[in-house]
């Protein structure tokens, strides 16, 4: 059997065992990928304090809107990529690795440059006090000063998920996530350097997952391989991967934004601590959205594949298993924050008021986790198929058209509860729209 064997499998092997063969690792890899952010929350709130850990919260702005830029190349790229190799067109799938690694050396250089000019007044403006400004920007110079690499590293994992290689991108993960959790208690604890030392293993752990993934692109014998020529932007690529990672970019700039709005309103009526007990039930909650994302992964390629190669029959079978998988995830992450929140925060903190801050945000905000699992199936699908203006719109539309205004309107009325209610609130509509949208496009797929 050739080379292109694994690839080829995408149009003929059976759906089911398919999205088994790629979303297993991708899940195992999300999972990796959730505890690899929560590893460094953990022995900050541990280590340094409860401070410490709403600095942490401060970032994540930040760290979306670094993801924005990060996965509108990756997923552009990797979507764009599968539709190409469905299709056969190897030179193209070749020259867009080439320019996956060019966008993301461009864009992380950028960003990191001027993200350190103006770090103070960003990190005031993303919910930092001067209290937590000193924890926040320690931890963030550290971060853009690796940003490239960062944005490298990701956007190479989605590349070797695309290019039928799930079980190396779940391994690069796990490894990163190994040394990361090695790293850390080296850094915060033996070399004395707080929450620095946590950025630093951040980083260390990416550079050496990097520069495994960039040997596994050195084989000549694969497919999709490293070599000269493939490195200049091209337009109509640059736009291609541009045009549908324009909807991960839209979904995580717009988290960004709203995670910013998040943090101001709960400094506002709650203080540092409201921030913080934020910080901890979003690592929570990101796990099982990380676990969904895996799911998400494994459709992708054999969507993409089936949608290029016009097996309509397969598309919808793969949508169908996802929805089912996503719903079943996220039902799971319910249940855990209905049942067991104490459990989940005293990972993060012994701090009593905290606690008692982050259990409750817990509970609240995961309430409509059940229907969320199915809405990102959705979102993601018309994604892979490269449907950008559907899958921005249903990305949009929880963040700005329901969560923003409903931030904003009811903290007047419950106060810090306000803030929390608004999102179990803004999840429900949005699962709505997806529904409707997913309902009319199998119908128009139904009749090819």
């Amino acid at each position: 059997m050739d080379k292109n064997k694994a690839t080829l499998e995408l149009g003929s092997k059976p759906v089911g065992k398919l999205l088994m063969q790629y979303a297993l690792p991708a899940i195992i890899a999300m999972t990796a990928s959730s505890l690899y952010n929560m590893v460094d929350s953990i022995f900050i709130g541990q280590g340094v304090g409860a401070l410490a850990i709403s600095g942490l919260a401060v970032t994540f702005p930040f760290m979306n809107l670094s993801a924005a830029f990060g996965a509108g190349v990756g997923v552009g790229s990797s979507s764009y990529l599968s539709v190409k190799l469905g299709q056969r067109d190897y030179s193209t799938a070749q020259r867009i690795l080439g320019n996956n690694i060019t966008l993301n050396i461009i864009i992380g250089f950028i960003f990191s440059v001027v993200s350190l000019i103006f770090l103070d007044p960003i990190l005031y403006f993303f919910g930092a006090s001067d209290q937590t400004i000193p924890y926040a920007r320690e931890y963030m110079i550290i971060i853009l000063l690796g940003n490239i690499i960062t944005h490298l590293y990701f956007g190479m994992n989605a590349v070797l998920r695309a290019a039928s290689k799930p079980r190396q991108a779940m391994y690069t993960t796990i490894f990163t996530v190994v040394l990361n959790s090695i790293l850390d208690p080296l850094f915060i604890y033996t070399f004395d350097m707080g929450i620095r030392g946590a950025a630093i293993a951040t980083i260390l752990s990416q550079t050496v997952a990097l520069v495994w993934q960039i040997r596994l692109f050195s084989d000549k014998g694969e497919l999709l391989h490293l070599k000269r020529g493939i490195y200049r932007l091209d337009n109509i690529i640059v736009k291609n991967i541009l045009g549908i990672g324009i909807s991960p970019f839209a979904m995580n700039a717009t988290a960004c934004l709203v995670a910013i709005f998040v943090n101001q309103r709960l400094l506002e009526y709650g203080g540092d601590l409201a921030v913080g007990a934020f910080g901890i039930a979003n690592r929570v909650a990101f796990i099982f959205i990380m676990i969904n994302f895996g799911v998400n992964q494994g459709m992708q390629p054999i969507a993409g594949y089936n949608y290029g190669a016009q097996n309509y029959d397969r598309l919808m079978r793969v949508l169908k298993l996802a929805m089912i998988a996503g719903t079943c995830i996220t039902t799971s992450g319910f249940l855990v924050a209905e049942f067991i929140p104490h459990i989940c925060v005293r990972l993060f903190t012994s701090d009593s008021e905290l606690t008692e801050l982050s259990v409750n945000g817990l509970r609240i905000m995961m309430a409509a986790m059940p229907i969320v699992g199915y809405q990102m199936i959705v979102t993601n699908f018309f994604q892979s198929i490269g449907k950008a203006k559907i899958s921005i719109f249903l990305s949009l539309s929880r963040q700005l058209l329901f969560l923003v205004p409903l931030i904003g309107v009811m903290p007047l009325f419950f106060g810090v509860n306000g803030v929390w209610v608004a999102m179990p609130i803004s999840d429900s509509f949005s699962a709505i729209f997806a529904l409707v949208m997913m309902v009319r496009y199998m119908r128009v797929f139904k009749k090819r």
